[in-house]
């Protein structure tokens, strides 16, 4: 049997998404290379993931999740940039599950650091 990774949304996200696609028409194809050459690449296959391209959000991991943030993505609308292209992807994994959960996607120029209370309020199923 292999293994998937279940990927989740939460209408956030969804709404943050719709935003940027607006902005970086390529942001629809270079999210699925990022899940599959990044995400699934590492937690499915084992490969290592690329220095300082995915870290923990300080604070907000639990026993059974880690919160994280994709520091490295590639997006092709944003030229000569490479995976340097500003755009963040903050999502909530439950490595025993194998189930991903994107919180959200914003662009560095548009604000410094994730929505804390956004992911607090998201975590709170883990506390019950």
């Amino acid at each position: 049997m292999t293994k998937t990774i279940n990927y989740n949304t939460i209408p956030e996200f969804e709404k943050d998404f719709k935003k940027l696609e607006k902005r970086y028409r390529t942001l629809g194809v270079d999210f699925e290379g990022m899940k599959k050459n990044l995400l699934e690449a590492h937690y499915l296959k084992g490969a290592p993931l690329p220095s300082n391209s995915v870290v923990d959000i300080e604070g907000m991991c639990g026993e059974n999740y880690r919160s994280k943030k994709v520091r490295k993505f590639a997006c092709k609308s944003l030229r000569n940039l490479g995976n340097r292209s500003g755009i963040r992807v903050i999502f909530v994994i439950e490595e025993d599950e194998l189930k991903i959960t994107f919180i959200e996607l914003y662009h560095k120029s548009d604000k410094e650091v994730e929505n804390k209370e956004r992911l607090k309020k998201y975590l709170q199923i883990y506390e019950k």
